[in-house]
């Protein structure tokens, strides 16, 4: 009996080691890689590439995924935080990295507040920001600025979660 579980589980680990093998540095690839199979006739017609190959470079869901395009703000407040700047920084490398890119700062607030003051607010949020990213270098002819005060919440609700989501700066490629 013992001798018939050790088999069973030999047998297994070949098989599994049979699906995958390595590449000269040592990388696992898929079995359909080693054979010439196309990711299509894998998984189905239905594969989108997008998943596969990640996002494209230079385009808005690049800077979402492996940037981040928004910081927050504190409540009536327009001054950066350490995170939004950490958040700036990366953006500051990445517009970098694609010089022909530009962008526009979406400044917006959460549902407190007249129109008025809240459009003042935002504007000074995007400010804020478009100067933190010239001052790391950034063209400021590269950057544009909006506001959309408490037009266009992120979140909605009327609690503190809400409007600390909504109180935001976002970076936006034209």
């Amino acid at each position: 009996m013992y001798f018939r579980n050790m088999i069973v589980m030999l047998a297994a680990v070949m098989i599994l080691g049979a699906c995958t093998s390595t590449k000269d540095k040592g990388e696992q690839i898929d079995i359909g890689e080693r054979e010439g199979i196309s990711a299509e006739s894998l998984y189905g017609s239905e594969v989108n590439e997008e998943v596969l190959s990640g996002p494209e470079a230079g385009t808005q869901q690049d800077l979402v995924v492996n940037v981040g395009d928004r910081v927050f703000f504190g409540y009536d407040r327009y001054d950066l935080t350490e995170e939004a700047r950490s958040t700036l920084e990366l953006q500051a490398e990445w517009l970098k990295r694609y010089p022909l890119v530009t962008v526009t700062i979406a400044g917006h607030t959460d549902e407190r507040g007249t129109r008025e003051y809240n459009l003042a607010l935002g504007e000074r949020r995007a400010n804020s920001v478009k100067s933190y990213l010239v001052a790391l270098g950034i063209s400021p002819d590269r950057i544009s600025t909006v506001s959309f005060g408490k037009e266009q919440p992120a979140v909605l609700g009327s609690n503190p979660t809400s409007w600390a989501r909504n109180r935001r700066a976002v970076t936006e490629v034209d």
